[in-house]
């Protein structure tokens, strides 16, 4: 039988750097890679939650006009990743600590506890922790 998964989601960002700051030291990610391209003129930046063993996140900054406008947009509106935690409270109180803007306040749903919280750039995620039928 075929296992896939999926490896990598790119987030178009404004700057490498800033980029990092948010997600590193910000929400705590690890940086897995930052390797320039020279034939490309851009750097391999991929950063990943902690304790995460399939999908990262690659941080692709924007390289024409309109990629530039998707910066913030890329889902028009909806939350875009969704940011499992085992400790929902522990990270809220984090986030909130760090300065990260919750848009939506924490809500217990049948599917979880879950706030939305924006990046830097706009981007909409859940914060969420799953109820014990979801595996993390």
């Amino acid at each position: 039988m075929m296992k896939q998964s999926l490896g990598l989601v790119s987030v178009v960002v404004r700057d490498y750097d800033e980029a990092l700051s948010f997600y590193v030291d910000t929400l705590g990610f690890l940086l897995v890679e930052d390797s320039f391209v020279p034939e490309q003129n851009k750097r391999w930046v991929v950063v990943s939650p902690p304790g995460a063993t399939e999908s990262r996140l690659l941080l692709a900054r924007a390289s024409d006009p309109q990629q530039v406008e998707r910066i913030g947009h890329q889902t028009g509106g909806r939350v875009f990743l969704f940011l499992y935690t085992d400790d929902f409270e522990r990270d809220y109180a984090r986030y909130r600590a760090k300065g990260v803007s919750f848009v939506r306040p924490p809500k217990v749903e049948p599917y979880g506890t879950v706030a939305v919280f924006e990046d830097l750039y706009g981007n909409l995620w859940d914060l969420l922790q799953p109820t014990l039928r979801m595996t993390l």
